[in-house]
């Protein structure tokens, strides 16, 4: 298992374009992805789970993945977020 947490940096915070990108960054990995937020845990592969989430600018997310590409998995969300300036 490997995490990681994000400052959100962008204007918008993670709405219908960011949850998007981070949904079909992960969809291709066999590990589980978990997005977390306030104490809520949704799977970073359901668009609708992340955008339930209504995650601002300013706040701090976590991001959990579990399986055989975890680490893989991690690493393309953590160039998503520097590429697109979400998150640091």
């Amino acid at each position: 298992m490997v995490e990681k947490i994000y400052s959100i940096i962008s204007d918008s915070g993670i709405h219908a374009r960011p949850a998007t990108l981070l949904v079909n960054v992960v969809k291709p990995f066999s590990s589980d992805a978990i997005l977390e937020y306030k104490g809520k845990q949704v799977d970073l592969k359901s668009i609708l789970g992340v955008m339930s989430l209504e995650i601002p600018q300013g706040e701090t997310i976590k991001i959990i993945a579990q399986g055989d590409d975890a680490e893989q998995a991690l690493s393309n969300i953590d160039e998503l977020m520097k590429t697109e300036g979400l998150g640091v």
